[in-house]
């Protein structure tokens, strides 16, 4: 039995389904109360997973969300039945750290990651197309650093505890959530009262999402910046597919809960700067493309025990911190007194994606292996 899932989940038509479940549960998690075209927006969530635990002050993003939890709790139940957890670490990895920085930096510039880049544009944000081409651009330039010498390193075996510890940590946050603990007055875990973070689905119901996708995603591989590396580095279209479904069952689900509206200006939780929702979405699919995984891919590793995509979970946390202390992250389009206030990233938040960019570039080619 465990045989024959394995092969129909390594299937084309195992990544479609795959793809499609993701496609149908985000937007269903935004009419049960997430926040508008952000179903799932990996970045997001970790964002509001920092401001809960006071990591940043931002008080409109603080919550625990129990997507993630579910997304790596999920992974590891996929593998521990099918025998695929194994501790793992490679090398570098404070440049995995450097790299998870980054990649929240330039996700929210866009506000978003590549997911919710896919459910936007299924929900009619036009401003999801420059993103998506950012990103392959990112993407793109990650390739050839990979057709070069780049490499990390390998991964190797290690202690078994290594590869629980982000599930421990996940189990961790789900208790924070649930008990809601106040260590001090004034002091954490916040809640936002208004704004994204105070909206949400309810909690058990986000949880078994999360653990579904969670299970399905580590089960097929399921990877956006995989999927686009796939189709450039080798024409290999088996993930591009799945995420191909994603978004066609997304678009259907939104038509069906009246959550479609086209549009640029004044899209929810979105800004209309065509330059740097591209820029910023390059900068994070560089990041991706170095680090080998998007952030739910690399959510669905740490759950089957790799060290070195919990590394790089932890450093998109931190980037998430740094984002919203330092005010890097974009603001969304606004309308006062029907006028349309186009949004986006402030003076620092420019700079720290030409910076990030910088050093991406720089880890790129300090970071390759001599070609035979």
């Amino acid at each position: 039995m465990l045989e024959r899932l394995t092969k129909f989940f390594a299937s084309r038509w195992g990544v479609i389904l795959a793809g499609a479940v993701i496609g149908v549960l985000g937007p269903t998690l935004q009419k049960l109360g997430n926040p508008p075209n952000m179903g799932i927006c990996v970045a997001c969530f970790e964002r509001d997973i920092a401001g809960a635990l006071g990591l940043h002050r931002a008080s409109v993003v603080q919550y625990i969300r129990p997507e993630i939890v579910g997304f790596v709790l999920g992974s590891t139940i996929a593998a521990l039945i099918f025998r695929e957890f194994k501790a793992r670490v490679g090398s570098a990895p404070i440049v995995r750290f450097i790299l998870g920085i980054f990649a929240m930096i330039g996700a929210l510039v866009f506000l978003g990651c590549p997911w919710r880049a896919n459910f936007r544009l299924a929900g009619g944000d036009l401003n999801a197309i420059p993103a998506l081409i950012g990103l392959v651009i990112g993407i793109a330039i990650g390739v050839w650093f990979l057709r070069t010498g780049y490499n990390l390193g390998r991964s190797q075996k290690t202690y078994t505890a290594v590869g629980w510890i982000m599930p421990v940590l996940m189990i961790g946050l789900l208790l924070l959530v649930i008990f809601r603990p106040v260590f001090s007055e004034g002091g954490p875990i916040f809640f936002s009262e208004k704004g994204p973070g105070s909206l949400h689905a309810p909690l058990v119901v986000s949880l078994a999402i999360g653990l579904v996708i969670g299970f399905l995603a580590q089960r097929t591989r399921f990877c956006t910046m995989g999927a686009i590396r796939d189709v450039i580095l080798i024409r290999d279209f088996h993930l591009i597919s799945g995420v191909l479904a994603l978004l066609v069952a997304a678009f259907m689900t939104n038509l069906v809960y009246g959550q479609f509206k086209v549009g640029y200006a004044a899209q929810p939780i979105s800004h209309s700067n065509f330059l740097w929702n591209m820029l910023g979405m390059v900068l994070a699919g560089l990041a991706y493309a170095l680090a080998g995984g998007c952030p739910g891919r690399q959510l669905f590793l740490a759950g089957e025990g790799d060290g070195d995509s919990g590394i790089f979970v932890l450093g998109m946390i931190v980037g998430a911190a740094i984002s919203h202390n330092f005010n890097l992250a974009a603001k969304s389009d606004a309308v006062v007194e029907g006028a349309l206030q186009v949004g986006g990233p402030s003076p620092y938040g420019m700079i720290a994606v030409i910076l990030g960019l910088v050093v991406c570039i720089v880890i790129g080619f300090t970071m390759r292996e001599k070609m035979a």
